[in-house]
């Protein structure tokens, strides 16, 4: 088995005001020139479950469909676009498999992430997956690979400036997500629903004075709905965004972690963030410190 290197440093705390140009733009032919490894199941360890996939060839990976500029799958493309998306595919290129199979990506939401790594219905989630301890109870998580922080979506003509605004009042997210917990204890009302485009649509259409999640992930619903809504207020939160796996594979851990260690040395990181993120005109960051494997 191979062995990670850590390195980087932080991405700056700008990276979700600075999103809210972010929507498709950019995205058609990201990660179509990934190098796919040949001969991978040679570079790892019998038993692993990298050589097993990679004997294989086959592998699926839990991702979200309705988070333009992070994972986003139109009706028309046949797989999901966006920053996660980019990063997994460099994931599953490295064990030999080629990213662009449609076969290889599920739609995972927020709250069925921990259940499909325990169940094996998908060997790793980037799903907007934000590291904690207590997921880390359940579910391996490497990373993290993007560093952001929460803030809040409201109309576009709405006088509410923070999360300060709308203590007591109704703030939507997604169920199973962090971003619930984190708008009870900012004072206001978490109020969880299946998927972020049914939250936007609650915002929209006046359910709930606002909904709150990673700045990124606010930002590409504010492009896709330009003019009708937009990101106010601080960041409120540190939320560092990682690759899920099983606990069942710990082994795991440090090759994500070396393959994240080398895109973020080659450049293929910043390329797979400038492709997806980057036409909403926010700087490149530098790639974050990783999390040591225990």
């Amino acid at each position: 088995m191979r062995f990670t290197r850590s390195k980087a440093l932080a991405v700056g705390a700008a990276l979700a005001l600075s999103l809210a140009a972010c929507g498709d733009a950019g995205e058609d032919d990201a990660g179509e020139d990934v190098e796919v490894a040949e001969n991978a199941a040679e570079d790892f360890e019998d038993g692993t479950r990298m050589k097993e996939i990679a004997e294989s060839g086959k592998i699926s990976v839990g991702v979200k469909f309705d988070q333009p500029g992070l994972g986003f799958k139109g009706a028309t493309d046949d797989i999901p676009k966006g920053f996660d998306v980019e990063i997994a595919k460099i994931l599953v290129a490295d064990l030999g498999i080629d990213p662009n199979d449609p076969d290889i990506w599920v739609e995972t939401i927020s709250d069925n992430r921990e259940p499909f790594l325990q169940e094996g219905r998908v060997d790793l989630v980037l799903a907007s997956y934000s590291i904690t301890e207590d997921r880390r109870k359940v579910v391996g998580q490497a990373g993290p690979y993007m560093v952001t922080g929460q803030q809040l979506l409201v109309p576009a003509d709405s006088d509410i400036e923070s999360i300060d605004d709308l203590k007591g009042k109704e703030v939507c997210s997604v169920t199973g997500s962090t971003s619930i917990d984190r708008i009870n204890e900012q004072g206001a009302k978490g109020v969880g629903f299946d998927s972020y485009s049914e939250c936007v649509q609650k915002v929209l259409d006046g359910t709930v004075e606002g909904m709150s999640t990673d700045g990124s992930i606010l930002a590409g619903f504010a492009a896709q709905n330009e003019g009708q809504l937009k990101v106010v207020g601080e960041e409120f939160s540190e939320e560092n965004i990682g690759v899920g796996y099983s606990q069942d594979s710990p082994e795991m851990c440090e090759w994500i972690n070396e393959t994240l260690t080398e895109a973020f040395e080659d450049g293929t990181w910043a390329e797979a963030f400038e492709s997806t993120l980057g036409p909403s005109g926010v700087e490149t960051p530098e790639p974050p410190t990783l999390d040591e494997c225990v």
